[in-house]
């Protein structure tokens, strides 16, 4: 791209400083800077790029994008914008080669079942032969070839690079999840959506939305920028989901379990081995577990068919579909299946998740099998989640395991002390600020066959406290826990009531 070509391109209110001679990469980051760069300012949640601006022009940017003129080198270009946001994504993807518009992009947003819906879309794709990669929370890939993935959807410039690897790689799919930070952020500016789907909404993010009629804002702007060659698909079980695609310009298909939709289905069978679900003239079946992942599995069909896959061909391919790593995964040694509790891993960390993982174990678990939670509370966000999440797991837990999670910069046992505030004054729970003493706790106190739950981080292999990121593995550490209680002599009864 030419100087004058991004002057065209970006339109911008005024021009001034010192044309470049050439010109490097996009960057909104200062720290990264190299001579000859683009550098955009950007006002974010907790920093403002304009601040900035100097660092940058001092590591030698060419080019400014701002919206203020407060450039400080006349040897410098600034161009003046009226908003950086806005323009950050169609700009990264133009100095890219514009390869979100040589995808099939499908978009999942909502509060919960996002990367499961994102990942069965992706496995399915796979199956049938086709060229995908995936953006999400657990992973990024780029077709078959992994990647680390820092956030659920990654700033503009990211993204941009990230598809253009696609392309390179012979994509033709791209399934995204697509959070409401992002979407209130513009990250997802420049991506001509084809599917989007929308999961449902529930308690989440309020340290950032603050109200929940925001956060529902924030998700509908997905739907309502899409073309009308596009496919909105909703749940409309949810009480948004109808509302959420009501001005889309695209053509809406809106799944249910409960009425009849554009697309109604039935849950047949829902047991420890999976699901059944009837959708139309088509049967579905899946390994997952629990009316939840029915849901997840009947969008990511009616995804794929929605791109244009037959719903047999789809149907088959879902059969042998695992879903996402850290979502209602078991994590016992298989040879010790009869002498173990049954220790299931998931991300549940909202009130929504921790009752829709929590009701659908309670439902399967036998009468003589015992239910335990454990679970936490991340620092630094929703503190009015805290006590909701307890009264949940008051309701459908036969012991209560309280630790903590990600406590980033708050003390993990203040935030214990906020949860356990929602239990009435009789409930007995165990409570511990190491979450590691937490699940061999759990663990340990657990009976052959009993159901131990570890909800919260799921596939995250980290802890956040301080500033700091150490390696921390809910299923690691259970493996160990589950070790260690085999070799003590009160493995075969259990280590309590």
């Amino acid at each position: 791209m030419t100087f004058a070509e991004l002057i065209t391109f970006c339109n911008p209110l005024s021009v001034h400083g010192k044309a470049p001679e050439e010109m490097g990469r996009l960057t909104q980051d200062s720290r990264s800077v190299a001579p000859g760069d683009i550098f955009i300012a950007v006002k974010g949640h907790s920093a403002d790029g304009h601040s900035f601006i100097e660092t940058a022009v001092e590591k030698g940017a060419s080019v400014i994008i701002s919206q203020k003129k407060n450039v400080p080198s006349q040897e410098t270009a600034l161009l003046v914008v009226d908003d950086t946001r806005s323009l950050i994504g169609p700009l990264a993807q133009k100095m890219a080669g514009q390869p979100a518009k040589q995808l099939t992009v499908v978009g999942v947003t909502g509060t919960n079942g996002k990367t499961t819906i994102a990942t069965l879309i992706w496995q399915v794709l796979s199956k049938l032969q086709q060229p995908a990669s995936l953006l999400g929370t657990v992973e990024k890939r780029f077709n078959e070839t992994p990647g680390d993935s820092a956030l659920t959807t990654a700033d503009p410039i990211e993204i941009a690079k990230d598809m253009s690897r696609m392309v390179e790689m012979g994509s033709k799919f791209l399934v995204m999840e697509v959070s409401s930070h992002a979407l209130d952020q513009k990250r997802t500016e420049g991506i001509p959506f084809y599917v989007s789907i929308f999961t449902n909404l529930s308690h989440d993010h309020l340290d950032y939305h603050e109200t929940m009629d925001q956060y529902a804002q924030a998700k509908k702007k997905l739907f309502d920028s899409m073309e009308s060659s596009g496919w909105a698909i909703s749940n409309f079980d949810d009480p948004l989901g109808k509302w959420i695609v009501s001005d889309t310009p695209a053509r809406t298909l809106g799944i249910s379990l409960d009425s009849h939709a554009t697309v109604y289905a039935r849950i047949v069978q829902a047991d420890e081995s999976g699901i059944r679900v009837d959708i139309e003239d088509l049967q579905l079946k899946s390994p997952l577990i629990g009316t939840f992942n029915a849901y997840n599995a009947v969008q990511a069909l009616v995804a794929c068919t929605a791109l244009g896959f037959d719903g047999i061909h789809v149907a088959n391919a879902l059969e042998s579909c695992s879903g996402a790593p850290g979502r209602m995964e078991r994590v016992n040694a298989r040879e010790n299946l009869e002498t173990e509790p049954v220790v299931i891993v998931d991300y549940a960390h909202t009130p929504n998740a921790l009752e829709n993982v929590s009701s659908t174990l309670r439902e399967l678990k036998e009468e003589s099998q015992k239910l335990t939670i454990l679970f936490g509370c991340g620092g630094d966000r929703d503190k009015n989640k805290r006590p909701k999440m307890a009264k949940i797991a008051e309701q459908y837990a036969d012991r209560i395991v309280v630790t903590s999670d990600n406590p980033r910069s708050e003390d993990p046992k203040l935030i214990i002390n906020d949860i356990v505030a929602g239990f009435q004054s009789k409930t007995v729970f165990y409570s511990h600020p190491s979450r590691k003493k937490a699940i061999h706790h759990a663990v340990g106190e657990a009976s052959p066959n009993d159901i131990v739950l570890i909800a919260g981080k799921g596939h995250e292999s980290y802890q956040e406290i301080n500033g700091s990121r150490t390696h921390f593995d809910d299923r690691e550490v259970a493996r160990d826990a589950l070790r260690k209680r085999s070799s003590s002599p009160s493995s075969k009864t259990g280590g309590g009531k």
